[in-house]
């Protein structure tokens, strides 16, 4: 395959870009290496959350996400190429080689490409608008191309995951460590590098589907009209394993849902909170998925209401803080 010498300035605003993709308490869990034709991403262990995230699955998803972020900007910038996941066993937290070539964009790659940058996460009431089929058929396309299942819920069911998503709740907020944990990454200042916003978190909750209890919440709650509920349509996403692959593909197949939905005009957001307690894991994998399925998390789609005030974007880390020298000795 013919690989292509990278540009360091091109480089490096993909990866700003990439550090852009969705992650657990906004904690962007990553760091990146730059090499003569590849880009490497690796988990950071110092950015993982314990208390939340016991087994580090959100981590490595959260680092998919970002890994499908890095391949669609970089695709946009003509370069795409094979990624070599977990591809060395002496060091874990090397989650993927990326090794480029020369490629030529689509128009609907510079569309998500677009959408990395539009792409927020919206905690409010949908509208009642119906997201259309063919809307949702492309949305499991997407998934399927990363490896993923896109499997949307049937809202007679609804009030079962509702009740799934309470008790991980519950059981987290008897977990010691998790509520100091929770404090210290949200409630943060508009424009902070890292953590949730609080102007990022309704305050009336009303949604059919709870939101996550974070420190603090600023942002307005949509209104809907008398007799008018959540439109939220709500899909999962599964893999046919549960190792660091899995859950490393289960990312990007969240990414390219994520940003295929908002090149749309949806809303999204994604709820990984009854994945992190293995009751509710177990729960939803067994009444939502074939056997041997493994579901890694949930998507809430729909339309934000005409003149819902715009998602405030969350801050990113300075990008040249994610990146390590090629050379640095390995941990």
């Amino acid at each position: 395959m013919l690989t292509t010498r990278l540009d360091r300035p091109t480089v490096r605003a993909a990866i700003a870009l990439a550090n852009r993709a969705p992650s657990i308490h906004n904690s962007q869990p990553w760091r990146w290496r730059i090499g003569a034709s590849s880009v490497h991403l690796f988990a950071d262990p110092e950015r993982a959350l314990p208390a939340t995230d016991p087994e580090g699955r959100d981590l490595l998803i959260s680092c998919g996400a970002a890994l499908h972020h890095l391949r669609t900007a970089l695709l946009a910038t003509g370069s795409a190429g094979r990624v070599d996941r977990m591809p060395d066993p002496a060091h874990p937290h090397h989650l993927a080689a990326v090794e480029l070539a020369p490629a030529e964009p689509t128009a609907d790659d510079l569309a998500l490409a677009r959408a990395i940058e539009n792409r927020h996460s919206d905690r409010r009431v949908f509208s009642t608008w119906e997201v259309p089929d063919e809307f949702l058929e492309d949305l499991r396309r997407a998934a399927v191309s990363e490896g993923a299942t896109f499997l949307v819920l049937d809202p007679n069911r609804r009030w079962e995951v509702t009740r799934l998503i309470e008790r991980a709740a519950v059981q987290q907020a008897l977990t010691p460590g998790h509520a100091q944990e929770v404090a210290a990454w949200s409630g943060r200042a508009r424009g902070a590098a890292e953590g949730v916003p609080a102007a990022n978190v309704p305050g009336d909750v009303t949604a059919e589907v709870p939101v996550r209890h974070f420190a603090a919440h600023e942002m307005p709650q949509n209104g809907l009209g008398r007799y008018e509920s959540d439109g939220t349509v709500l899909a999962l996403l599964a893999t046919d394993g549960d190792g660091p692959v899995d859950r490393l593909r289960a990312g990007e197949a969240l990414s390219a849902v994520l940003l295929a939905a908002t090149a749309t005009g949806l809303a999204t957001d994604p709820i990984s909170q009854p994945f992190e307690v293995p009751e509710t894991r177990a729960r939803l994998a067994a009444d939502c998925l074939p056997s041997g399925r493994s579901p890694h998390v949930l998507i809430r789609l729909g339309w934000a209401p005409i003149g819902a005030t715009p998602v405030p974007p969350t801050g990113r880390r300075p990008v040249d803080d994610t990146i390590d020298a090629f050379d640095e000795p390995w941990t």
